[in-house]
């Protein structure tokens, strides 16, 4: 089962995503292969995951083009030479010619955004990325990011789950055409021990993971990465099409309130 496709302008990616943070060697290779064919088509890493080398190694196995790959450069490496000598050396590490998305994995105040920028840009008209985008950002960041490039900026990868206040971003996002990524959308767990989680996905015969899924990525603009090294999780969080949340059960889910975004 293939995930449903999410756009702004010319960017297009699969809502639902595979997040490899914390696997690393021959666990996250099988991992991201069989999360693959059981129909997963967007793959995240990062240079600070130390993983992309497995990643490489596991989408090999696949039609590139079939795949949508999002990598990140840390913080350390924003000015533009070290940029562009970060992506080109993920490129080396992930076997491929491109990656779909590069991000700013975090902001760095003491390295001007003006230089990251460029270095991006550059990658763009070079064939290195297909698009570009942030992480963690602010609205004032991701502005001035915005104001600075030359192409879109189409993502920012955030902390987002269900409990958590995001609406200013995503009002941001959803004006400026900007696709939400959702990182730790699950709350590391904490989200799934809510009693009102637990009664709406009785009522649709899910588990309280799907309905926490669900929920996200229904919104407009928002696309969610989880992660996990278990295969039943793999299958369980593939499961969220061809079935829908009610209004009433999907206002429920609104007013909980679990962590304020500080934005």
């Amino acid at each position: 089962m293939q995930s449903e496709i999410k756009s702004v302008k010319e960017f297009s990616v699969p809502a639902l995503g595979l997040g490899t943070w914390q696997l690393r060697g021959k666990k996250c290779e099988n991992t991201v292969r069989k999360a693959i064919n059981f129909g997963y088509r967007h793959i995240d890493t990062a240079i600070f995951y130390e993983n992309e080398e497995a990643v490489g190694r596991a989408i090999a196995d696949f039609n590139r083009e079939d795949l949508f790959l999002t990598t990140k450069v840390w913080k350390d490496k924003l000015h533009y030479r070290d940029f562009k000598r970060s992506a080109e050396a993920s490129l080396k590490r992930l076997d491929t010619d491109y990656v779909d998305l590069i991000l700013v994995h975090w902001p760095n105040p003491d390295i001007p955004t003006s230089e990251t920028i460029k270095a991006m840009n550059e990658l763009v008209k070079e064939g290195k990325t297909r698009h570009i985008g942030v992480s963690n950002f602010s609205r004032s960041q991701l502005d001035e990011a915005i104001n600075l490039s030359d192409y879109p900026i189409v993502n920012n990868q955030v902390k987002y789950h269900l409990g958590m206040d995001m609406e200013p971003m995503l009002n941001y996002c959803r004006e400026n055409d900007v696709l939400l990524t959702a990182y730790s959308p699950l709350g590391r767990g904490k989200v799934l021990e809510r009693e009102e989680l637990s009664n709406i996905a009785a009522k649709y015969g899910k588990t309280p993971g799907q309905i926490a899924l669900k929920w996200l990525i229904v919104q407009e603009n928002v696309l969610a990465i989880p992660k996990t090294g278990s295969e039943g999780h793999l299958k369980e969080n593939i499961q969220l099409f061809g079935w829908s949340l009610e209004e009433d059960d999907l206002e429920v889910l609104n007013q909980l309130k679990i962590e304020t975004h500080i934005d």
